[in-house]
């Protein structure tokens, strides 16, 4: 007789639910994601509790791997499916699948083959394990999925986890609880699934695993189903009447007992259904009050309707997800591109919105705009009003120019002759000196807008992130390319920038308009001539010094020293005479310093003006402006070429992958939507 022959009273759209949910597991299992928390019984509980020979008295059939110490090493995803009797089929000439038998499974590694002997599924499940854990005792996450098709089961989603277990054995590793502990919390954290906690009855309920392990993620005991196992093997004179009724360790879900086939009964190839039917004998004689509340038929039962209850109260929840994360997905496959169909059209479209993209940076334009800093334009307009601009006012016209040097100009001009002007020779030298100080300042300000150029280009490429790590290789040679551009044009600004100074040097024009008028100057500083002298002069090392005291005639000799006999006088060396410390100057010679001290800044000013205009616009010519002209040509140039276009427009590894992965995803998710759409909400309340 079969276990579970008699389905319970459900409307039909409730009976749809679980294989329902069956297909979309299925159907997310193919592109081997879990993006979706599916309903779900996890079965979890102590090594050799009883698990597996619960869940063969679920099917009705010898289906799982048994042996001493852990068996069960890596979870076992167990799909049961009603379906209609051979005869029934056979005369309705359809149904699920053509198999010509009462009962089938599939697993999904292997999902074309059908196994219709179940020892083979068995071996099939040993085989499996060993693969993927080994022959001693390992166990893995992988999770192994069967699918069952038997007119005696009622529709089910069962989980079988590994059993808990402390102390490593085999090639087990050490922390062999904690790896075990952590594969049972990561299925039964999920709020869409049912816990099924199994404790043997002859040990202490309070020192449960399972149940604690329960507890810890579902402390209200809203999804926890409790199963005691082996009634029959509880010592003599005891029984599990007050577990079975709760009040031991209460159980919102319930407490069920079962009795298990003990080895013997294996061993013998005892039949489950002889085994059922001895349990029920066993209920009734031990517990007569509880027997039609326990067992394993009332467990599968139970389990159907709990299971078809929480699908219906997940099912709003489920198409919501799967509403989001179709939208999700079809935003990131859209972003990771469609396959090219046109090269030549693809790559052309890159070049250009990359460099409509660059200019449009520069010029201000750009869709997406910077707001933590500067950038493109907005910076290169800070570098020349600012940076540039800012540094040039800092230059003082004198700097580093003293009276004493400018006195030395005036001097070393007139040659051996006193002059009766100011030469003008000394106000050239020295001006030009002070011009010469402006280059450094202009070629840093194109070294500056040059860093920005290249600092575009990363802007640029952040941007066009998603076509560009598409084509590594295209982003790459655009980079080289730009990068090309802007070194080639680096040293033909800067020999501009240098001319302009050159420029300046070439000819000082005394004859400007806004230079200051040299008589106005002398005039103006004579009128001035009673101010104190300026203190601190250091001394004129070419001065004439007195010879007083620096020589002394020897008494008696009436002829110049420098006659005199060395042998009789020592010769005096007016070069290593002492000078005075210092000096002051005399009026004319403060005047004359005064006089080149205002000109030179009256002309400095003027030619620092020149500058701070010119070289922006230098820079704007010979560089920006042409790399704005030029760049798309020069791009189209080096790389629309023919040759060229199979290595450029290469997909990266990584970018394909994933644009395979967002599409399998999307058509889950498509094939989910639609399989969810199919049920009947009126009909499930």
């Amino acid at each position: 007789m079969s276990p579970c022959r008699e389905k319970p009273r459900t409307r039909p759209a409730m009976e749809t639910l679980i294989p329902v949910i069956n297909k979309l597991q299925e159907i997310f299992n193919t592109v081997g994601a879990e993006v979706i928390q599916l309903p779900q019984i996890v079965v979890i509980g102590a090594q050799s509790s009883g698990k597996s020979s619960v869940l063969e008295s679920i099917v009705g059939r010898d289906f799982l791997p048994r042996g001493s110490g852990i068996v069960t090493r890596r979870p076992l995803v167990l799909q049961l499916v009603n379906v209609p009797f051979l005869e029934e089929r056979q005369h309705a000439a359809s149904g699920e699948t053509s198999t010509q038998a009462e009962e089938w499974a599939t697993f999904l590694h292997c999902k074309h083959k059908t196994f219709t002997d179940f020892d083979e599924i068995r071996q099939e499940i040993e085989t499996e394990t060993e693969r993927m854990t080994g022959t001693n005792k390992g166990i893995s996450l992988e999770p192994l999925y069967l699918k069952i098709y038997s007119p005696h089961v009622l529709n089910l989603t069962l989980v079988d986890l590994p059993g808990i277990t402390k102390v490593p054995v085999g090639d087990q590793p050490p922390d062999i609880e904690g790896l075990v502990r952590e594969m049972i919390l990561s299925y039964v954290s999920n709020p869409n699934c049912l816990i099924l906690a199994v404790t043997a009855a002859n040990t202490d309920m309070a020192t449960s695993e399972a149940l604690k392990l329960a507890r810890d993620v579902d402390p209200d005991g809203r999804r926890t189903l409790a199963v005691v196992t082996k009634l029959d093997l509880m010592d003599a004179g005891t029984d599990a009447m007050d577990v079975l009724m709760g009040r031991v360790i209460p159980v919102k879900l319930g407490i069920i007992g079962v009795v298990n086939r003990s080895q013997h009964d294996i061993n013998t190839r005892k039949s489950i259904t002889e085994s059922l039917q001895d349990e029920q004998g066993f209920l009734q004689k031990r517990y007569p009050s509880l027997a039609n509340r326990n067992g394993t038929r009332h467990l599968a039962k139970t389990l159907n309707r709990l299971l078809m209850h929480h699908i219906r109260d997940c099912l709003p929840e489920l198409k919501t997800r799967v509403n989001v994360l179709t939208a999700q997905y079809q935003s990131v496959l859209q972003s990771y591109g469609q396959p090219i169909e046109d090269k030549n059209a693809t790559l052309l479209q890159i070049i250009t919105k990359f460099a409509t993209e660059y200019c449009h940076t520069i010029e201000g334009t750009a869709r997406n705009i910077e707001t933590s800093e500067l950038c493109g334009g907005a910076r290169m307009c800070y570098i020349f009003h600012e940076t540039f601009g800012r540094t040039l006012e800092s230059i003082d016209p004198l700097a580093g120019l003293t009276m004493l040097d400018i006195l030395t100009a005036i001097r070393n001009a007139t040659g051996p002759r006193p002059a009766l002007f100011v030469p003008e020779v000394s106000f050239e030298l020295l001006v030009k000196r002070q011009i010469k100080r402006l280059e450094d300042p202009s070629l840093r300000c194109v070294e500056l807008v040059h860093e920005e150029l290249q600092r575009i280009i990363q802007h640029c490429s952040t941007y066009n992130t998603q076509e560009l790590l598409r084509f590594p290789k295209l982003h790459e040679a655009i980079v080289e390319v730009v990068t090309g551009v802007l070194r080639q044009r680096l040293p033909i600004t800067n020999e501009m920038v240098h001319n302009l100074v050159a420029i300046e040097l070439a000819y000082i024009n005394t004859k400007h308009p806004d230079f200051i008028d040299t008589a106005l100057v002398s005039a103006s500083v004579s009128s001035s001539k009673n101010d104190p002298p300026a203190e601190g002069i250091r001394r004129w090392k070419s001065d004439k010094v007195e010879n007083a005291g620096m020589e002394e005639k020897p008494k008696g000799n009436t002829q110049p020293p420098m006659y005199s006999s060395p042998s009789r006088s020592h010769a005096v060396n007016l070069l290593d005479t002492p000078m005075p410390a210092t000096r002051k100057l005399s009026q004319r010679e403060q005047q004359d310093c005064e006089v080149i001290r205002r000109l030179i800044k009256s002309y400095f000013l003027i030619v620092r003006k020149s500058i701070q205009d010119s070289v922006p616009k230098t820079v704007m010519h010979f560089l920006v402006n042409y790399v704005k002209d030029h760049l798309q040509s020069q791009l189209v140039g080096q790389l629309y070429k023919q040759q060229l276009l199979d290595m450029l427009l290469t997909e990266s590894e990584d970018m394909a992958q994933q644009r395979k992965e967002a599409a399998g995803l999307l058509q889950a998710l498509q094939r989910a939507n639609q399989t969810i759409s199919e049920i009947r909400e009126t009909q499930l309340w």
